[in-house]
């Protein structure tokens, strides 16, 4: 990817995701790690409930966990 690239899908939210709750993406794919067996929305509704993550902002990360499980 060259400079003048612009992030698309999921990793587009990535740097107000850093921003706005003060961990690094890996730390928020570490948890969704640990919930393997949890379906799609049930992985967004837990990491609002419990980490008070935006929609958008928690169904980014767990687009993209799930998508890198698939390869």
């Amino acid at each position: 990817m060259t400079a003048h690239e612009k992030v698309k899908g999921p990793a587009s939210y990535f740097p107000s995701i850093e921003k706005k709750y003060g961990q690094p993406v890996e730390h928020w794919l570490r948890l969704l790690a640990s919930n393997n067996g949890m379906k799609h929305m049930e992985m967004v509704n837990w990491l609002k409930a419990e980490y008070g993550l935006g929609h958008g902002h928690a169904n980014a990360l767990v687009a993209y966990h799930l998508a890198s499980l698939k390869g």
